[in-house]
């Protein structure tokens, strides 16, 4: 079973491909075709970064002093074509800006590797000469995608980009790296700063103007941020995996902590901030105020994160770790203004990134047409971005959809990058689709009740329960306690960032192991393709032994062969269940389809145990496909460590007690479902 949405080629696109085949300078306008690889269009594109480079050699100046309007110096690299003596060309160009926490040197030693010729495909041949295919390590093949997808051309320096008319620089954000300045973590003062630089390149002589951006993660995350602030002298953006609502995509999930991710992150940006300038230190030119901005804050957030994950009582907590361990001012400071975007952007995600909540909001917040605004969503996760690209019936490379992006709106040429898409879509349990839409058209929401009566599919879980399509009559309590078997599944693959990946599909593309502690709910198979699109709800009616819990939930594709494949996730602490209707979403039929929850201390309503109380689980936007005898799932879980942990007093309000969800025909519980179509059940 195949569902493709493809249309013809236009034949103008083969005259791009001979054309840059042949090295010819004029490039004739091209429309690409609707088809995930860019139909013949995408071949252009690819044959654009393929072909010899313009400018044979890359000339650096090194830590170029750039002074804000408060005066704190920024440090940057400025990479520049040059010709074979390594001069520099005299041509005013484009340039592209990558402000990033993990200081140029990272970027530049991922520059440095990929330069060496024929080390990308040594690295990937290696990792297939081994038959890793049933071991616990099958996802370390899945990982090295990242350097055959383009992924890490695009993390830093893109080589192509600069020996082919463009200059590119990239900046140590304020406080960290070489630079001046207390780390800001993307608050206002560094939003600042990116604008204040996109003006600064715009008038050096080696500039023709135009700016563009791009980066991944927090540097994709800055340039939303920028291009939210309409600098004059910015003209594109190409942000890959950017996240947007901070909180509630990975720092404090439906009010549980993200404790697979940011320790580690915090660790390695306040580690990497004070590697010091050891060229400066050899020649004596020691920068005291680099050293003073370190101390007066050595370790950004890390200690509000350690006390909301140790404190026993709310009280414990200071003003400081509820700035950042709940909703309010801080996150919104560092929310990229979608609605003010008014350059072409295209936008990067993964279903299984951590910031998968927000990329397709992006997407439809930003007032631009089609063409101007672009999608991706792969099945890759945050570490893993790119994977797959570039294979066949797959999008063009990362480097490659960079460069045509960039082309187009920054040199003008007319390649058919703004036809591509304008969603591109990896439709899970399908594969690689283009749509005009996410949600696509034609979704319906369908109820879908939970059941106790068992579905004959789960006997390895904690409860067999059913998903059907009308009320059921009969009545449970079905119990599920805290366990850690999250550590093996792909809640906890995500919330590692994907690094658990290389522990196997075993734990990463399967739930079976998890559902040992969970509560699962399975429909009977389908009869025909059955499309979900958007962002899914749960209903669920609870019973607590204590004043909190934490409910974490993944909705899953069963295969035939048993096989429980996640599709996506939520979470929610239990006493943090009141939603905020002015920011919610319904159904034509009345129920939630995004409940906004109040993630914040004074918003919390302890429960009263033994009590029946509603909660309602909001899920990550989600595309997939349900093949002919394929079944729906809904596992129902008392947390997912280390996808998630409650703060501190919350998890001792918890006391760690069993947790149930009661039903009957009265109070039913039930997922809200986007279906593309008919009806399936």
């Amino acid at each position: 079973m195949v569902i493709v949405r493809r249309w013809a080629f236009r034949p103008g696109a083969v005259v791009v491909a001979l054309a840059v085949a042949v090295g010819l300078a004029v490039v004739p306008a091209v429309t690409a075709s609707a088809d995930p690889t860019g139909g013949a269009a995408g071949a252009a594109w690819n044959a654009a970064v393929d072909a010899p480079p313009k400018y044979p050699v890359i000339a650096i100046d090194w830590d170029v002093p750039i002074t804000m309007s408060d005066g704190t110096v920024l440090k940057a690299n400025v990479y520049r074509p040059a010709d074979a003596s390594g001069k520099p060309i005299d041509t005013a160009m484009p340039s592209v800006l990558n402000v990033t926490p993990y200081t140029k040197l990272v970027g530049n030693l991922v520059d440095s590797v990929l330069a060496v010729p024929g080390l990308e495909d040594t690295v990937v041949d290696l990792v297939n000469s081994f038959d890793l295919a049933g071991t616990p390590l099958d996802g370390v093949g899945e990982l090295s995608k990242v350097i055959t997808g383009g992924g890490m051309r695009v993390f830093g320096v893109n080589r192509d980009l600069v020996r082919n008319g463009y200059t590119q620089v990239v900046v140590d954000a304020r406080g960290t790296g070489f630079s001046q300045g207390e780390w800001q973590a993307l608050g206002p003062l560094e939003q600042q700063d990116s604008v204040e630089i996109i003006d600064w390149m715009s008038r050096q002589g080696w500039s023709d103007g135009k700016v563009g951006m791009a980066g991944v993660s927090y540097s994709g995350i800055n340039s939303l941020q920028a291009a939210g602030h309409r600098p004059p002298a910015l003209k594109a953006i190409f942000p890959t995996e950017p996240g947007n609502d901070l909180l509630r995509d990975i720092v404090g999930t439906g009010g549980g902590l993200g404790v697979g991710f940011m320790p580690l992150w915090l660790s390695l940006v306040n580690g990497l901030k004070f590697v010091p300038d050891v060229q400066a230190l050899a020649q004596g030119n020691f920068d005291e105020r680099w050293l003073q901005d370190r101390l007066r804050d050595p370790l950004t957030l890390f200690p509000a994160l350690i006390q909301a994950m140790t404190a026993s009582q709310i009280g414990d907590l200071d003003a400081g770790t509820l700035r950042v361990a709940q909703d309010g001012q801080f996150y919104e400071e560092r929310k990229a203004q979608a609605g003010n975007i008014d350059v072409p952007t295209m936008l990067y995600g993964a279903w299984h990134d951590i910031f998968a909540n927000s990329e397709p909001r992006v997407y439809n917040d930003i007032p631009l047409p089609a063409g101007e605004k672009q999608l991706i969503m792969s099945d890759a996760y945050h570490v893993s971005f790119g994977g797959g690209f570039g294979e066949p019936g797959a999008p063009p490379r990362l480097d490659v959809l960079e460069r045509a992006w960039f082309d187009k709106w920054l040199k003008g040429i007319d390649n058919g990058i703004d036809e591509y898409g304008p969603v591109t879509l990896y439709q899970q349990g399908n594969g690689w689709t283009t749509t005009d839409q996410f949600p696509r058209a034609g979704v319906d929401y369908q109820r879908m009740y939970l059941s106790g009566a068992p579905s004959s599919t789960a006997g390895h879980a904690a409860h067999d329960g059913s998903l059907v399509p009308a009320t059921p009559g009969d009545t449970a309590r079905l119990t599920v306690a805290p366990g850690l078997r999250g550590l093996c599944s792909r809640d906890g693959t995500q919330g590692t960032a994907g690094a658990a990946v290389v522990f196997g599909s075993v734990c990463s593309k399967d739930s079976r192991f998890n559902e040992a502690e969970g509560l699962t709910f399975t429909s009977a198979p389908v009869t025909q393709p059955t499309e979900l699109s958007g962002p899914v709800n749960l209903h669920l009616e609870t019973v607590l032994d204590a004043p909190d819990g934490f409910w974490a939930v993944t909705l899953n594709d069963v295969a035939p062969d048993g096989t429980s494949t996640p599709l996506t996730n939520g979470a929610l602490t239990a006493s943090m269940r009141a939603v905020d209707d002015s920011k919610s979403t319904r159904s034509a039929n009345g129920d939630y389809t995004e409940p906004h929850h109040y993630l914040t201390v004074a918003a919390r309503q302890p429960l009263v145990p033994g009590e029946v109380t509603p909660v309602d689980i909001n899920f990550v936007p989600t595309d997939a496909v349900l093949a002919p005898g394929h079944r729906l799932r809904v596992d129902v879980y008392a947390g997912s460590v280390p996808r998630y942990l409650p703060l501190g007093p919350i998890l001792a309000d918890s006391q760690l007690k069993p947790q149930h969800v009661a039903l009957s025909p009265d109070r039913p519980s039930f997922l809200n479902l986007p279906l593309v179509g008919a009806q399936a059940w």
